[in-house]
């Protein structure tokens, strides 16, 4: 779905569009079945939205970027969320997540160029007690000290070329 939309992949927008016709607040169920079927909701995606529903694209791309889970951009196969909540912080996830970005060679909010990762830097995702809290794809890395990361991105490369 890169540039220009392709017919299916137009057609299956206005589909998505079309499932929640009858909400009075369609645009958050819409752009997350979006963001599931393909990864991310880029501009001209938010082109047909705003056509099929009479939002505004100035409104739907507000919305868009104010929340974390949906994307403009692919994400990599592997999201890496560090949480930077206060817990986290205070106990050293800013040093986890430089580390990241320095291995990964990107800086939070974007991907490598092979498509393997994406580094986010994240709000409090309620692991306080584990901080600091690193999760990808979903697994959650308890109590991650920077000398974990290298061996952590180590094990994500492997499986990718298993």
């Amino acid at each position: 779905m890169m540039g220009k939309l392709n017919a299916a992949a137009e057609s299956q927008i206005r589909e998505i569009c079309d499932r929640y016709k009858n909400e009075k607040t369609p645009l958050m169920m819409i752009l997350s079945d979006i963001q599931n079927e393909y990864g991310y909701i880029p501009l001209e995606v938010q082109e047909v939205v705003s056509e099929k529903t009479g939002i505004s694209v100035a409104e739907i791309y507000g919305v868009v970027t104010f929340y974390s889970f949906f994307s403009l951009t692919p994400k990599g196969k592997y999201v890496i969320g560090c949480c930077l909540g206060t817990a986290c912080y205070v106990k050293g996830a800013q040093i986890v997540i430089d580390r990241f970005s320095e291995l990964l060679g990107i800086a939070p909010g974007q991907t490598t160029p092979d498509g393997l990762f994406t580094l986010d830097a994240l709000r409090c995702i309620g692991a306080c007690g584990i901080a600091p809290a690193v999760s990808i794809n979903g697994k959650v890395y308890p109590k991650v000290d920077v000398e974990e990361v290298e061996d952590i991105i180590a094990s994500y490369r492997k499986e990718a070329t298993a």
